[in-house]
């Protein structure tokens, strides 16, 4: 807490984007019999996985485990976890009557994910609890595009094409996720994060123009509420001032070095990242010489959070994040 509010603590914070998930052989079996958006709204469940990594790694936050689409969901759009897929909207929001027929999203639908919240916060004590919530543009191209897509090309034609329906997606968008993650720090959260997966297929001018307004709306969902924001996109370097402007923190993924990152932000924000996913596969002498480089960078920003880049692959060796936070701990 005292690092996303501009103060260097005496030894540097890490957590860890997907620390709770495929990674660890206890989520797998948890998880067993269950699809992804049911574990994500049985409070027991979403608990439990949340609780998980900071068990096994000592890592210095808990993210709530969740989706992006958990919102729309409890809006009443029929979407869908496909596994090796992602999310999936058999019926895509691609024309202006299309967007009006969206349903507004009840208050009482989101009573799971307090219940959840507030059972975990319960158990993490001095653990601080990070919210967690999709920005609007990437809520919106899953809604556009029907599923993932690399290009995202379906929802930038939208943007121009349809500019007036693109604005009022998009603030539903906001509107959703900003109700999400309200409800998660009205139930004990410490931290909000908002995540825009696909910020890196926009130009800066549309980005600027077209995108950021939705996601500055998003945020105001925690007016009055007095906890840091941490604001983090992929492939974001082009657009990484902006987004900082929105937020007390900003996530930088592992294409942008943190000095680097820090001299564009004219050292004004405190940062967080940026070990690359892809190192946590390679011999421990290697990774251990990029973690130490990241701390390196890191220390000259206001303040530093060590985290990755991205998430946590599904495939990684999880006694490899406990020696990370371990090494974090002792060298940070």
């Amino acid at each position: 807490m005292r690092a996303l509010r501009g103060d260097m603590p005496e030894t540097r914070p890490v957590w860890f984007m997907r620390q709770a998930g495929r990674s660890l052989p206890e989520y797998r079996a948890l998880r067993v019999g269950t699809e992804m958006l049911d574990a994500c709204l049985t409070p027991e469940i979403a608990s439990e996985i949340t609780l998980q990594p900071v068990r096994r790694h000592g890592v210095d936050a808990a993210i709530f485990f969740s989706d992006i689409v958990v919102p729309v969901k409890l809006a009443g759009v029929d979407v869908r976890i496909v596994a090796g897929r992602g999310p999936v909207i058999d019926e895509p929001i691609r024309t202006a009557s299309d967007v009006l027929r969206l349903p507004p999203l009840d208050p009482a639908a989101l009573e799971p994910i307090r219940e959840a919240v507030a059972r975990t916060v319960a158990e993490l004590g001095s653990t601080p609890l990070i919210a967690f919530g999709g920005a609007p543009y990437t809520l919106a191209s899953y809604l556009v595009e029907g599923g993932p897509s690399k290009d995202q090309l379906r929802a930038r034609t939208m943007m121009y094409a349809d500019p007036h329906s693109w604005a009022a997606l998009l603030n539903w968008c906001a509107d959703v996720t900003g109700m999400f993650l309200r409800a998660q720090v009205e139930a004990g959260a410490s931290v909000a994060q908002l995540f825009d997966s696909w910020v890196g297929s926009l130009s800066r001018r549309d980005y600027q123009r077209r995108v950021a307004p939705h996601s500055e709306r998003a945020f105001s969902a925690l007016r009055g509420l007095t906890v840091p924001r941490i604001h983090f996109g992929v492939d974001s370097a082009a657009v990484l001032d902006l987004m900082a402007g929105m937020a007390d923190a900003v996530g930088v993924d592992w294409r942008l070095p943190l000095d680097e990152a820090n001299e564009r932000l004219e050292g004004r924000v405190p940062l967080q990242g940026n070990i690359d996913p892809a190192l946590l596969g390679a011999p421990w002498s290697t990774l251990e010489a990029h973690v130490l480089d990241v701390l390196e960078r890191g220390a000259k920003a206001p303040a530093h959070v060590v985290n990755l880049g991205h998430g946590v692959p599904p495939e990684t060796d999880p006694d490899v994040l406990t020696k990370i936070v371990e090494l974090v701990h002792e060298r940070g």
